[in-house]
This record gives C-alpha cells, sequence and structure tokens, in this order.
C-alpha cells in the first residue's frame, strides 16, 4: 500500500471513531438531560441540597458533553488544532462553573446545619441516582477507549466527568439511604458536603487541563 492510501485509510478510521464519539456523546447528552430534570425536580419537591447540586452538576455535563459535540464537529470541518484552541476556553468555563457550585453548596450547607434545617427523603431522587451508576460506568468505559484510539484530551476529559458522576450518584445513594433510615434531619446537609469534594477535583481537572494544552 502506498504512503497515499496508509494516509487516507487512517483518516477513515478517525472519522469512524469521531462519528463513534459523536454517537456516545449524543447517548450522554440524552441522559444527562433527563438525569438533570428528574434530580433538580426532586430536589425542589424534598427541599434537598444534595440532590441540587447533583442535578446541577448535571447541567454543567450537559454542557460539557454539548462543547465536546462542537469540539468534534468543528475537528471535522477545520482541523484538530483549531478544535482544541476552542476547547480550551470552554475548559475553564465549566471548571469555573464547578468551582462556583462547590462554593455555593458549602454556603447552603453551612446555613442547613446552622438553621437545623432538614429534606424531605425523595423516592424519585433515589431511582435516578441508582441508575446513573452503571449507565455512567459504561459511558466512561466506552469514551476512555475511543480517547486513546483518538488521541483526544478532550474526550478523556469528558469521560472523567462521567467517572466523577458515577461516584457522585453513588454518594448521593447512600445519603438518601442514610436519610431513609436513620431520619436524621443532618445527612442531606453532610451529604451535599461531600459532594463538594468531588465538584473541586472536577473543576480542576477542567481548569488545569485547559493549561497542560496550551504548553503544549
Amino acid at each position: 500500500m502506498t504512503v497515499v492510501g496508509r494516509s487516507e485509510t487512517a483518516a477513515g478510521d478517525r472519522a469512524a471513531r469521531i462519528r463513534e464519539a459523536f454517537r456516545i456523546e449524543y447517548w450522554t447528552i440524552a441522559w444527562m438531560v433527563i438525569e438533570a430534570a428528574v434530580a433538580i425536580a426532586s430536589a425542589v419537591e424534598a427541599h434537598s441540597l444534595a440532590l441540587l447540586a447533583f442535578g446541577i452538576d448535571s447541567v454543567i455535563e450537559l454542557a460539557s458533553a454539548c462543547v465536546l459535540v462542537w469540539r468534534l464537529t468543528v475537528e471535522l470541518r477545520r482541523g484538530q488544532l483549531f478544535a482544541e484552541h476552542a476547547e480550551r476556553k470552554a475548559a475553564r468555563i465549566g471548571g469555573a462553573l464547578l468551582f462556583a457550585l462547590a462554593l455555593y453548596i458549602v454556603a447552603a450547607a453551612g446555613w442547613k446545619l446552622w438553621a437545623r434545617e432538614g429534606a424531605e427523603f425523595s423516592p424519585t431522587g433515589l431511582a435516578v441516582s441508582v441508575l446513573a451508576m452503571p449507565i455512567m460506568y459504561l459511558l466512561s468505559r466506552r469514551k476512555l477507549r475511543l480517547a486513546e484510539a483518538l488521541g483526544s484530551r478532550a474526550l478523556r476529559a469528558d469521560a472523567v466527568e462521567s467517572i466523577t458522576c458515577g461516584w457522585l450518584s453513588l454518594v448521593v445513594v447512600a445519603g438518601l439511604l442514610a436519610q431513609l433510615i436513620v431520619g436524621a434531619w443532618w445527612v442531606d446537609a453532610v451529604t451535599s458536603l461531600a459532594i463538594v469534594w468531588f465538584l473541586l477535583r472536577e473543576g480542576k481537572e477542567a481548569w488545569e487541563g485547559g493549561e497542560c494544552c496550551e504548553r503544549h
């Protein structure tokens, strides 16, 4: 096979993987819309800060998935370097939003603990949190394989966000079950503070990911 032929084959393989990445991101967007809507609605009904944090984080991850779809589209049309430059700015915005959400949760949880305000148990919130764990696991595994095949930092970062979402949903499930079993007023506020660690880690990775790209 000639050099031109191998180059065309490699380009065709990359295009096929990018199309698969599109499908994975569309599945991610579809689930995040459901997850965010159900979690936020359940949070409002149950006055749950933990569920609200989970729902808002889902909205941010939904935006991240939309940015990645846009980034892949730009790569197909204008090339990989242009797409990475645009992606760095989007990553910084996402990281800033996650930091802001973490600060809000700390302030709101502090107020709830000081005022001794509790939350009601939410069966719907528990259901969506339980479903999120296997869904995020399957999506993240596929994203990691595609990220390695494409050499894409953006897709790998998105996979890490999916992994974080899976762990975050586990924390929410543990908090809701503890709330159901123990029935203590402080469980929701303490659970929401546990979520802050995940948000800070995810925000740090998004922010430093942009710096890493800029150095290269």
